[in-house]
């Protein structure tokens, strides 16, 4: 970070100090999670005149909308152990284009107003994407082409079940169910940043109802002015134990 300059000096080291520990609690107001993109503006979820907490309808409608808005181009890598899957990702409004190197796969997921849909891309031409083929993970890694389709958030009936936080930052947390048991997971537990909307933590979990799987932003970067992901953790875990079997990192490259 560029020292700041009060006239043309250093600022005071006081001055200095103030503004690091202010930046340290910024949270990153559009941040790229490896299943989301998250928000450009503040979501303004709280009610300001009674301080009452959003309904939980509320949060993801407000999340879905944003996501619909966002223009990007970004390169980045899946990493598991010795693996690296380079990736690229671009979107314009509601439509996502994932491009993996290996496997060669050209993925596009389209967002609604009331669903997701997940295309396989051939030359000028998009073809459903097989749900067969939606637990198979990408090239070996802790991420499965099916959950890059986000259909949790369009999950009826869920549920605020509280509030917590996560590395510091306070969040809403939310926890919702599908709406049948074709879904590839029975609940998915969600921390919302409370300031700007960003999805900080999600936990998805089998249809025993043990846990699965975690995702968890590590950090992030500012490139050109924006803030985005830098590294996230995708942890799979021990059936029926909360250790994790593998880790795998999304990283977005500057």
């Amino acid at each position: 970070m560029k020292q700041s300059l009060i006239h043309g000096a250093a600022a005071p080291r006081a001055v200095r100090h103030d503004k690091k520990r202010a930046a340290a609690k910024q949270v990153p107001n559009r941040i790229l999670l490896v299943l989301f993109l998250v928000l450009d503006l503040s979501l303004g979820l709280t009610n300001a005149a009674t301080d009452a907490p959003p309904s939980a309808p509320a949060i993801l409608e407000q999340v879905r909308l944003q996501q619909t808005q966002q223009q990007l181009d970004l390169q980045g890598q899946l990493r598991s152990g010795a693996t690296i899957i380079p990736f690229r990702i671009t979107q314009t409004g509601p439509v996502i284009r994932y491009t993996f190197a290996n496997p060669p796969v050209v993925l596009q997921l389209r967002l609604g107003r009331d669903g997701s849909r997940l295309a396989l891309v051939k030359d000028t031409s998009t073809e459903k994407f097989a749900a067969s083929r939606l637990d198979e993970k990408i090239g070996g890694t802790g991420v499965t082409f099916g959950d890059l389709a986000l259909s949790f958030l369009y999950w009826p009936d869920p549920q605020l079940i509280g509030a917590d936080s996560v590395r510091t930052r306070a969040c809403w947390k939310l926890r919702l169910h599908p709406p049948s048991k074709e879904a590839q997971y029975s609940t998915a537990v969600l921390w919302v940043d409370q300031e700007s909307g960003a999805i900080m933590r999600l936990e998805a979990y089998d249809w025993k109802n043990q846990l699965a799987k975690k995702f968890e932003i590590v950090s992030a970067q500012k490139i050109e002015g924006r803030w985005f992901l830098k590294q996230m953790r995708i942890e799979e875990m021990q059936p029926g134990t909360n250790k994790a079997q593998s880790r795998s990192y999304l990283e977005i490259n500057k």
